[in-house]
């Protein structure tokens, strides 16, 4: 068992964090970066050669041979390209060097990572470079460098840069605010991010029986055990040694690297977990999930196990979601979403809170498109993660409050304390004074955001890009009018009683289940994107275009690439997912039952003979003869319509949605009655009942 003292020892031991810096650099070196982070100052090639100096010495102490620059294209996961460090001195022999210039820049191919059209095949050349304000780490013997990713021209081919775009504008204008409420000493405000993230773990030799897992990372047959979630007996229950000893071994592999792993328990589903960080920026807990994503992988395997990050792996019990929590945080150690104690900090929070309010219902459809993608169209919705529909929970209290703002009423709280509301004269909002809603989009928590929409596979880049762009939007308009105003106090009550009032629509604190809530959002005029298909064409709408470029995030140019890749993405995921169901039916699927149908006839056969009844065999090989002919039928359509996707990637989009989504729920339902008719043994895959219950 690990020592209680050795734990602080353990975090961080393979990142070279600050305290490193600080130790192993000169202090001209170390102030430079620390300018350049704080301020973006540029460092010098030869402050550059010094931290590439002790980045190799630290790295070659801790066992390291090689160094790469990580960086996180488009497609969903990191990319990496490992060089050593040596370097010929003659005589056969070798040094070790790493020198300034590899560090700050590198020349992987650009042609193969998705562009959306940014880059043609012939068109190679493409550059990562440093990011200095994420630390460098160890993994498998190689110093992983955080980097960005462009084309030869400039272009952003990746989903750091954005990132770090957003988090630069929406410090800018909220420092704006800030400096309206008198606060001189905030030089910084950064989004700050928690990402819950859930996964199932099942057996490795099950996993590799299952083409449709290897394929897909879902099952895209199985029929429903005896047994699922119903008993509500896995959440929270206790964990079973050999999902505990691999929760451990995840913990110091995480750890190891930096990321603040504090949470881990089971989820509702069998075989289904959760691990949950503390909060950081934005920057490193997008890298720290990207991390934490491979490592649950990796470390799974290390123990005969299968992590399945896809939403929804298994029909008929929870998917897998990632709750993303999200705030905004001052260098001075404000939440700025944190009610406060005094009526100055209320009246700001208000402040922050109408941005916040009025940027969701104004891009409520983009905010849906960024977590548009096959795998999540099966769990939103689903009675089990948010609907489609956007909107904010904000509990009783909050909500009293706004109400009162809105029609200029006494607000009474729950602490039975009544008074007229004036922005400066509101009492203090208690937090955690009301349940949570699960079935929220965006709830609000007491002091952060918690947007619940995100799929368990995703980069939570895309929304918390989203997001920090959205409210730098709105700070920015409360800035160009409050900065204007003749009587502050005055123009700042009437600008939130005026957002609150245009964009109450937003806020639901009911049951988003609920079929009714669908029909009230509709009169409301709220979107209801239900699939991908729906929602990936707003995401170039012309106002949120216009938001992007607008803010400096992305180009016109590089939105219309981002959408044309999740638009290609979505056909090609569609058209795997059929191909698969396709050779699974009639590789394993028909020869399987007609074998045992065949059994069942030869059976009944000799039974005939003996002069002995053989119901079973009769009825049970008609039923299955007549549902062979129909799956073969089923998988003959599909073949067909695969044979004709459209060419143009926004109608192949459509029309897998359309066409091929319904040729695979009708395979599927014949293949899945086979699997009940089959005797376990000639089944040719597990079934549900070993995958979920054998960990």
């Amino acid at each position: 068992m690990r020592e209680k003292n050795q734990l602080p020892e353990l975090f961080g031991s393979l990142v070279f964090n600050e305290e490193t810096m600080k130790d192993r650099l000169s202090s001209a070196s170390y102030g430079a970066w620390k300018r350049c982070v704080t301020d973006g100052s540029p460092l010098d090639l030869s402050t550059a050669n010094e931290i590439a100096e002790a980045m190799k010495q630290w790295a070659v102490e801790k066992g390291a041979t090689h160094f790469t620059h990580w960086f996180q294209p488009m497609t969903g996961i990191t990319a990496e390209k490992h060089d050593s460090f040596i370097a010929p001195t003659g005589g056969g022999r070798i040094i070790m060097e790493f020198s300034g210039k590899e560090l700050i820049r590198g020349e992987p191919d650009a042609s193969s990572f998705p562009s959306g059209g940014l880059r043609a095949t012939f068109e190679a050349r493409g550059y990562t470079a440093w990011d200095p304000t994420a630390f460098a780490f160890i993994k498998e013997e190689s110093l992983c460098i955080p980097t960005i990713f462009c084309s030869y021209s400039g272009e952003a081919l990746d989903k750091k840069t954005p990132l770090l775009r957003s988090m630069d504008e929406v410090s800018r204008q909220a420092v704006r605010i800030l400096r309206l409420f008198g606060d001189t000493e905030t030089k910084r405000v950064t989004a700050q991010v928690g990402p819950e993230q859930e996964y199932f773990l099942i057996d490795k030799a099950l996993y590799e029986k299952r083409e449709d897992l290897r394929m897909t990372g879902r099952t895209l047959f199985g029929a429903k055990p005896p047994r699922g979630q119903e008993l509500e007996d896995h959440y929270f229950g206790a964990i079973r040694p050999r999902v505990a000893a691999y929760m451990k071994d995840l913990d110091e592999a995480l750890w190891k690297v930096g990321v603040y792993s504090k949470t881990k328990h089971n989820e509702v589903a069998p075989s289904q977990h959760e691990m949950a960080p503390i909060y950081t920026d934005a920057n490193t807990a997008c890298d720290h999930n990207q991390l934490t994503m491979e490592l649950m992988k990796k470390v799974a395997d290390r123990h005969g196990l299968v992590c399945l990050l896809h939403e929804k792996p298994f029909a008929g019990v929870n998917g897998s979601g990632k709750h993303d929590n999200w705030s905004l945080g001052t260098d001075t150690g404000k939440n700025l979403f944190k009610p406060g104690s005094t009526p100055s900090q209320n009246a700001q929070f208000l402040l922050f809170l109408a941005a916040f309010i009025k940027g969701v219902d104004e891009y409520q459809d983009f905010l849906r498109a960024t977590v548009a993608f096959p795998g999540n169209d099966h769990r939103l919705g689903a009675q089990e993660a948010p609907p489609a529909v956007l909107s904010i929970f904000l509990g009783e209290e909050l909500t009293g409050v706004v109400e009162s703002i809105i029609h200029g009423t006494e607000f009474q709280s729950s602490g039975k304390r009544t008074l007229q509301i004036g922005v400066d004269a509101m009492p203090a909002i208690r937090q955690d004074n009301t349940d949570r809603n699960r079935t929220s989009p965006m709830a609000f928590t007491g002091n952060k955001f918690e947007f619940r929409m995100l799929g368990s596979s995703q980069s939570i880049s895309g929304p918390n890009i989203a997001l920090n762009t959205i409210m730098a939007e709105e700070l920015q308009q409360f800035a160009d009018e409050l900065e204007s105003a003749a009587d502050f106090q005055a123009d700042l009550q009437k600008l939130i009683r005026r957002v609150l009032t245009e964009h109450q629509r937003i806020i639901f604190n009911g049951n988003g289940y609920d079929e009714a809530w669908l029909e009230e959002a509709k009169r409301r005029g709220l979107y209801n994107l239900t699939s991908t298909a729906d929602a990936l064409p707003v995401y170039t709408a012309p106002k949120n275009v216009e938001l992007f470029v607008k803010h400096g995030i992305y180009t016109k140019e590089e939105m219309e690439a981002r959408a044309e890749i999740h638009v290609e993405n979505y056909a090609t995921v569609l058209s795997i997912e059929a191909k698969t169901m396709a050779d699974m039916i009639r590789r394993q699927i028909l020869p399987a039952v007609s074998a045992f149908a065949g059994d069942l006839c030869q059976r009944a056969s000799n039974k005939d003979a003996l002069g002995i009844v053989s119901q079973y065999e009769r009825e049970t090989a008609g039923k299955i003869a007549g549902l062979a002919d129909s799956l073969l039928t089923a998988c003959e359509k599909m073949e067909e319509d695969l044979a004709v996707i459209p060419g143009s990637s926004h109608e192949a989009m459509r029309y897998c949605h359309d066409t091929l989504i319904p040729d695979m729920a009708e395979a599927r339902g014949a293949a899945d009655q086979l699997e009940s008719l089959t005797a376990a043994d000639r089944w040719p895959f597990p079934t549900y009942s070993d995958l979920l219950f054998s960990v």
